[in-house]
């Protein structure tokens, strides 16, 4: 922790800007932290915490995501822990309304992201599906439970999140032609601009695009209020959006006038 922060013991004689700066310099640290752990950590309510995020979010000062609040920023994402536990029931909403939208028999795509790793975790009690993927966490959760077929691209392994990339991967996915292409994303923007953080990444993904019959693509929606760095494609290039809320006006005019269908799951 950092040695900026005052020890458990004083947090409860802090100023309120205190501790929200306190609060401030934790999410700079860890990229996300949970409301109970902040309420912990400085011996007040839930709710006064929540008030604190609120507020912050407000001034810009962090983003407020569901459990909690994380970096605002454009050139670096959330770690990978973090995002595991970050809305984690509305991303298992959203993968069980995927799921039900892909049938028995068919061939998939699956990239990297949190959600897509929900998704394979909803597909379980599928039959004879073809999973090729750059996610190692997606071949491992279908690999223990299922008997499908699944592929694994070449390319670099991405130690933090399992992710694959590289030209080897990109390489490997445009070789395939396949049902259906399930992509996650890290953030869109008004105008339905698709953006993410990793060059490799957006390049693996935009060959899925390009090499499945139909596109999924599974967010959650703290992704309308994130802008990476990075455009990978238009919303409306994709066949289907599925997500736990609806999207902002304008966005959900944009899917209605390109034919791209909007899911929005029940929680």
């Amino acid at each position: 922790m950092s040695s900026s922060l005052p020890p458990a013991d004083a947090s409860a004689a802090l100023s309120v800007e205190e501790r929200r700066e306190a609060i401030v310099n934790l999410v700079r640290q860890h990229g996300f932290v949970g409301v109970e752990m902040l309420a912990s950590r400085f011996g007040v309510t839930v709710q006064t915490i929540r008030r604190d995020l609120n507020d912050l979010s407000g001034e810009g000062r962090l983003a407020r995501y569901r459990g909690g609040g994380g970096l605002p920023s454009s050139v670096a994402n959330i770690d990978y822990s973090a995002r595991q536990i970050m809305n984690q029931a509305e991303k298992e909403q959203i993968a069980k309304l995927v799921a039900r939208h892909v049938p028995d028999h068919a061939s998939i795509f699956m990239n990297i992201g949190t959600t897509t790793e929900a998704v394979a975790a909803a597909l379980i009690h599928h039959q004879d599906l073809r999973v090729i993927t750059n996610n190692l966490n997606v071949a491992t959760i279908l690999s223990r439970h299922t008997d499908f077929e699944i592929t694994i691209t070449g390319g670099s392994v991405r130690n933090r999140d399992g992710g694959v990339l590289g030209p080897a991967c990109v390489d490997m996915i445009s070789q395939f032609r396949v049902d259906i292409g399930i992509i996650g994303i890290s953030g869109i923007d008004s105008d339905g601009t698709l953006l993410d953080f990793d060059y490799d990444e957006i390049r693996a993904a935009q060959t899925i695009l390009r090499n499945a019959r139909k596109t999924y693509l599974v967010t959650d929606h703290t992704k309308f209020q994130r802008r990476p760095l990075l455009r990978m494609a238009s919303i409306t290039e994709v066949s289907a959006v599925f997500v736990d809320q609806t999207p902002p006006q304008a966005l959900a005019e944009l899917l209605a006038s390109s034919g791209t269908e909007l899911h929005i799951a029940n929680l």
